[in-house]
């Protein structure tokens, strides 16, 4: 390689700042110096176009400023959004972060945690729904909606409970009589079961007709879409209200209905979960049940960089709001 075109060293600072590779070390160790020494060393890095190499420095003291984001991926604007608000609170903590997406494979889940690991993180932040997942008792670790068998990684989510009680009860202040839950869930036990806990709660304090209606992965949309066929019939459908267990599903099931010549909202009203905005707008795709998804990246960053203590057990619930979004009357 030509000498013009290596990349410039410590060395190279020291010479053209006319001081001692010393000097150099302790300013980009942060270690104080004369300011005039200071001043020297910083114009000759940027006249070099020198680049402190962090992540070699980190290496050194057993500590490199990474932080690793897994996601199941980054179509769901859930994840994406969380994953970005994760990275723009990390970066203001001084922490650069490591992205890694999973598409569900619980094999593949526990591959990311070894890479990332591999790779001399400081901790992980992680929606992951393996519940053997293995991971190291010294590396900090929160996870997002879920638990799994480890008992000491303190799990960030919104209060789902409250969640589902707040749909049931928008849809009978809109004035829905007969009220229905739709979700479609993972086999894996997680903070999200708990939406359909709350409808199911409200509903019954309240002497609300209601269903339950809850299929697993693998029996994909179209169980839903038979339930929604078999009970539509000459006089409409059978409910009036209808409480999705995200905002996903609900925008699945609003062409069916309207394929079934159902009206939203005039026939039935439909409330999702996530709080989910449309592209490069402030409107939200339908009704929903807002995750405070700001404050949730917020809580998950500032719990890893704690220093939590890994012998307790923590689930930190936010609260949630609704917020109209066009598929309700109000």
């Amino acid at each position: 390689m030509n000498k013009k075109n290596k990349l410039p060293t410590m060395k190279d600072v020291a010479t053209h700042a006319g001081v001692s590779l010393g000097t150099v070390s302790k300013v980009f160790n942060g270690i104080p110096v004369g300011e005039e020494y200071k001043n020297k060393v910083d114009a000759a890095a940027k006249a070099l176009g020198y680049h402190v190499n962090a992540y070699a420095r980190g290496l050194r003291a057993s500590k490199t400023n990474t932080v690793a984001i897994i996601m199941p991926n980054l179509a769901n604007p859930f994840y994406a959004n969380l994953a970005d608000m994760c990275c723009k609170y990390l970066y203001k903590k001084g922490y650069r972060s490591l992205l890694a997406t999973t598409s569900y494979d619980l094999k593949q889940e526990q591959e990311m945690v070894d890479m990332v690991l591999q790779n001399k993180v400081d901790g992980i932040i992680a929606i992951t729904y393996n519940p053997d997942l293995s991971i190291d008792d010294e590396i900090p670790f929160v996870i997002i909606d879920r638990k799994f068998n480890n008992q000491h990684v303190p799990c960030v989510s919104s209060d789902n409970f409250s969640g589902g009680s707040l749909a049931a009860q928008k849809l009978a202040e809109n004035g829905c009589k007969n009220l229905l839950f739709l979700g479609i869930s993972s086999h894996v036990a997680g903070e999200a079961d708990k939406r359909p806990l709350g409808f199911e709660s409200y509903c019954n304090l309240n002497g609300i007709k209601h269903t339950i209606h809850r299929v697993f992965d693998e029996d994909g949309i179209e169980d839903i879409y038979k339930f929604i066929e078999d009970n539509t019939g000459t006089s409409g459908f059978n409910y009036d209200g209808i409480f999705c267990n995200n905002d996903q599903l609900a925008l699945d099931v609003i062409p069916k209905l309207e394929e079934l010549n159902i009206r939203i909202p005039e026939e039935v009203q439909i409330i999702g979960y996530d709080g989910i905005k449309r592209f490069g707008s402030d409107k939200y795709y339908c009704s929903t049940i807002r995750q405070p998804l700001d404050e949730m990246a917020s809580m998950a960053v500032n719990t890893l960089l704690s220093g939590y203590d890994n012998r307790a057990s923590a689930l930190i619930c936010l609260p949630v709001e609704y917020c109209f979004g066009g598929t309700t009357r109000f």
